[in-house]
Order: structure tokens, then C-alpha cells, then sequence
């Protein structure tokens, strides 16, 4: 079924004045792939991206951030910009497809109406129509996060993922999630690969030798155009420096600057670098580092319908989960951008036909485990989210299986932003595992004292509110039962929390409490945490989760 643009608008606007809940997915059914693929195409170039999938194959809901917070000269712009703030600045009418897709506004709602969104066999078909229109011009990367965070990743050990960007014939990639399947394993995925791993910034520990390819020039339509890769920079302070004991990670801005210069002396058209700094790591570093076209970027989940100019390098960002596919247009004469185009695509899944061949190929991935991911382990009377600088639902979930297993004072659970959304209803194990699924699972029970508590909350903080944006490392503010805080995010480091009460007494420095958590940077004994969460939610049958979100002052 096809209808024209005015119905198409009709439909939608049909769709904001409805006073009643249709059923999952109508309003996209009433759609075609065409609406979501209009796009004038330009130039002599197109660059596709995917980033942060955190494996998950399938259609997914992935609710956008309610808050999230820039500082110093990053405050009030993109990516810091969420609902009614984001709409306006885009011109994006509110209850429609782009504002389900971007933001978190009427979330129940519009899912309802829009249904899932991502998955790759819709991925694929997508590319597959690009690459079909723009016969020889097109380039697909991917930035990493990809090889883990679902149960089936965790059980092939990041190789399912491999097997579908084969598919989907990737011409680069680079990482951070990755690295932590361990040195060994991650070189073993990329002997899998069909294409190359590039990191200018991941070196050996002793000798610095250069650990990946650093870049790769491939020659697209007659243009020649050289990828740089940059992972993670934080690795091994974001995640257990145990798996990755031999490489040193690092911004290395002198080294990409030199890197960029050794491209540039191969007589390129055009450089690329696909990163997981986060975006405004990116942000900076280009304005840094010169000679960078374009940066594609990830780790940070933001999703942007515009790049963002610095200087004369285009900076993308393409969301996460699956949600949406760049397209990135571009008109390259006399080794610079003349005119561009771009678009961030919604992957509304519920509109496409899916890719047969990928669509076989997931089918198969997950077949081995099928009666155990679907498995439905409880009910929920509301949205359990993860996505938000300050709390989700589902990591307060988390937290409550926690304490109920350990019989502690509080709980702590990372700030991670992977995690699907789960509307009211039915829960599955696939659903605990897309919020789970790491490596290093075990939870622990311990002890520590006040002051400590206080110093562990002031360095999270710092971690998301430091003014320099080389001294932030991803992630949002850990999440807490049986504590409650202030933050002041203007004050300085060591007086950013405030207020700070375990069990809704005054912390005392001296005292000692327990808690307890998981994906700890130390080996770990406990349990893992999905096996904790899956039988509390077994236990419970139905759970409604009260949200307690720390106070913010900006």
C-alpha cells in the first residue's frame, strides 16, 4: 500500500488530535518505505552509518533521554537538548513519527500508535534500496557498541553481530563494547571480519606498538577516500582494564593529527573518521585536530536530524539501538566538500519490508535460543526504561532485585545507556539481557564507609559535568535505591553532592554501610545479575516501579 505525501501528512495529523490508543504499530502500517527514503540525492558520495547498536538484531522500542545535561560551552546544544527544547530547535511538530523517533515526549502513547523501530533485516533493506539508487557511490560504516549487549552476542561471544555486518558488507568499524569479550577474543572477531578494524588510538602498553590498522583508503566512484578509526578512549577506566591488560587506549590527539596528515599526504579526497569519543568529545577534538571532512560519530546514543558544523569538519550523530540509519550526501570537487545533504533515517520497522536474506540469516542466530528469549517472566504496569542522564525505570528495577537478593542499605547499578524499552505488559528474558548482557555480570556485597559513599558520587558526577569534555567518559549518573542526593552541577568537584541521605538519614563519614552491585571493575563471586533480576521479576509476577531520581540544580 502506497498513499500520497498529503495523506501521508494527513494521517499523522489525524494521528496527534486522536483522543483514543491505537492498537501497536497502525499509523506505520498505513505507511510505505518510500516516506521514510525521500531525500533529494546529492554529489558524488554517500556515507551510511550505523553506531551503538548493542546488538540487538531484532525491533526494539529504545525511548529517547527526558534530560540530558551540557555544561560549559555545550550548554543548551545539541546533543543537550531533549523534548519540547529539541522539537522546537529542529521544527519538529509534536505527536509525530519524527518526534517518536527523537525524543521521549507522549512516549506511551506514539509507541502504541508507531510500534517497534530498528532491527536489522529493515537495516539491510534500507541500505540495500541506497546502495541500489546511488549505484558505486556508497560507503557504510559502522562505530562500534555493536558486538555486545544482547543474550545472543553474550552467548556467541560477539560472533552473531560479525555475521550480520558481513552481511550488510561493512567497509569499516571500530569499537569500545567490543574490547571487553578480552584482547584475545576481539582479534579472533576481526579475523571474522570482511572488513577492517580501524583505531589510530589503541596501542601496545610497553612498546606502543600500533595494536589495529589505524586507517584504510578505499576508492569509491573515483574519489579516494581515507577512514580513520578511533575507539573508545576511556576503555580501560570505563570498563575492567583485566580484559584488555596489554593496550593502552587514549584520545591521542597529536597522533590522529599525524595520522590525518599521513592521509592527507596519500592525496585523498576526502577523510573520514568514524569515533566512539562521544559527541562532544568529537566536537572538540576536531576543533583541535585539522584536516578532518567528516566524523561520524558514537558512544554518547545521540541521535541528531543535522550535522553539526565545526569549522569546516561535519559532524554526525546517529542514535543507537537500531534506531536509525545516516545518510550522509555529499558533492566532493577539488579534495573538498562543496554541498551537502544529509538525513537521519527513523528505521520504523513497522513500514519496511524486511531484507529476506538478513532476515534469515537473524532467524537463524537465534533459533538455538528462542524458547529461552522469549520466555515471558513477569509483567510490568509501566514503561521500564534505562535512557536519562539522572534514572530509569528499569535500572530502579535492577536495583530493587538487588537489595531484595542482598538485604542491604543501598544498591548501586552503572549509568550504562543500552537497554531496551518494555511498554506495560508482558516481560521477557530477552528484554533483562538487553539490559544485562556483559561480560563481567557478577554482583557483589560489601561494605564502605560514608565518606567514601560521598567521594564515589562526587567522581560519577565529575565524570558527566566536568566542563572539559576530554575529562568526560560517556555514560550517565549511577543509579541508587536507599540513597537520595542533590546534585549542584555548577558547584566544583568534592561539593557537587549535597543532601546526601542513605535510607533517609544524614550520610555519616565515619559510619559503615552495605550495599551492593554489579559489573565491577574487580572479579566478582556473586551471582550474575541477570539470574538475580529474572527471578525477582519471576517472583514479583508484576511489578510497578516507583522512580527516585536524585535533585538537580544546574
Amino acid at each position: 500500500m502506497s498513499i500520497s505525501r498529503r495523506e501521508f501528512i494527513k494521517v499523522l495529523s489525524l494521528a496527534a488530535g486522536a483522543s483514543t490508543i491505537l492498537p501497536s504499530g497502525v499509523l506505520a502500517k498505513a505507511l510505505t518505505e518510500r516516506n521514510l527514503l525521500e531525500f533529494k540525492a546529492k554529489g558524488n558520495l554517500t556515507i551510511l552509518h550505523t553506531t551503538d547498536s548493542h546488538a540487538q538484531i531484532v525491533p526494539i522500542y529504545y525511548r529517547e533521554p527526558d534530560t540530558n545535561i551540557g555544561v560549559g560551552v555545550n550548554k543548551g546544544k545539541p546533543p543537550h537538548l531533549t523534548g519540547k527544547e529539541f522539537l522546537r530547535y529542529y521544527g519538529i511538530k509534536p505527536h509525530t513519527l519524527e518526534a517518536y523517533a527523537y525524543t521521549s515526549d507522549d512516549y506511551l502513547s506514539l509507541a502504541r500508535e508507531f510500534g517497534k523501530m530498528g532491527g536489522f533485516a529493515y537495516i539491510a533493506a534500507l541500505i540495500n534500496q541506497i546502495r541500489a539508487e546511488r549505484d558505486g557511490k556508497t560507503l557504510y560504516f559502522d562505530t562500534g557498541d555493536t558486538l555486545q549487549g544482547s543474550a545472543t552476542s553474550l552467548w556467541t561471544k560477539g560472533e552473531d553481530m560479525v555475521k550480520v555486518l558481513n552481511l550488510l558488507k561493512c567497509d569499516a568499524m571500530t569499537g569500545h563494547w567490543e574490547f571487553t569479550y578480552g584482547e584475545e577474543r576481539v582479534q579472533e572477531l576481526i579475523g571474522m571480519m570482511n572488513f577492517p578494524f580501524v583505531a589510530q588510538n589503541v596501542h601496545e602498553a610497553t612498546w606502543g606498538d600500533q595494536i589495529f590498522k589505524p586507517y584504510v583508503i578505499k576508492t569509491v566512484n573515483g574519489l579516494s577516500v581515507g577512514i580513520i578509526g578511533q575507539a573508545f578512549p576511556y576503555t580501560p577506566i570505563a570498563n575492567p582494564r583485566r580484559l584488555i591488560p596489554n593496550w593502552s587506549f587514549g584520545i591521542k590527539e597529536e597522533n590522529m593529527q599525524d595520522v590525518v596528515d599521513e592521509v592527507r599526504s596519500k592525496k585523498v579526497d576526502l577523510v573520514v573518521v568514524i569515533s566512539h569519543n562521544g559527541f562532544d568529545v568529537d566536537k572538540k577534538m576536531v576543533s583541535r585536530v585539522k584536516g578532518i571532512d567528516v566524523i561520524m560519530g558514537g558512544h554518547t546514543h545521540d541521535g541528531l536530524p543535522k550535522p553539526v558544523m565545526v569549522g569546516k569538519t561535519l559532524v554526525i550523530g546517529s542514535g543507537c539501538y537500531g534506531k536509525y540509519l545516516s545518510r550522509l550526501d555529499l558533492e566532493v570537487k577539488g579534495k573538498r566538500i562543496t554541498d551537502y545533504s544529509y538525513r537521519l533515517i527513523p528505521v520504523m520497522s513497522e513500514m519496511i519490508q524486511p531484507d529476506p536474506e538478513m532476515a534469515k540469516l537473524i532467524d537463524e542466530i537465534r533459533a538455538p535460543y528462542k524458547e529461552k528469549l522469549e520466555e515471558v517472566i513477569g509483567h510490568t504496569e509501566n514503561v521500564l526504561y534505562r535512557r536519562g542522564n539522572l534514572d530509569g525505570t528499569f535500572d530502579e528495577l535492577i536495583c530493587d532485585a538487588l537489595v531484595d537478593h542482598y538485604g542491604v542499605d543501598f544498591a548501586f547499578s552503572p549509568g550504562f545507556r543500552w537497554g531496551r524499552t518494555v511498554l506495560p505488559g508482558p516481560i521477557t528474558a530477552d528484554d533483562v539481557y538487553s539490559q544485562t548482557a556483559l561480560t563481567y555480570p557478577n554482583t557483589y556485597k560489601s561494605k564502605m564507609k560514608g565518606k567514601m559513599l560521598k567521594d564515589i558520587l562526587e567522581d560519577i558526577t565529575d565524570n558527566l559535568f566536568n566542563l572539559d569534555p576530554y575529562k568526560q567518559q560517556g555514560g550517565d549518573i549511577v543509579r541508587t535505591k536507599g540513597l537520595d542526593f542533590k546534585i549542584v552541577v555548577k558547584e566544583k568537584m568534592g561539593n557537587r553532592v549535597q543532601n546526601l541521605t542513605v535510607r533517609g538519614e544524614p550520610v555519616d563519614p565515619d559510619k559503615e554501610y552495605t550495599f551492593t552491585g554489579w559489573a565491577s571493575m574487580a572479579e566478582q563471586s556473586g551471582p550474575p545479575v541477570y539470574d538475580i533480576v529474572l527471578d525477582y521479576i519471576r517472583k514479583k509476577k508484576k511489578v510497578k516501579v516507583s522512580l527516585t531520581r536524585p535533585t538537580i540544580v544546574l
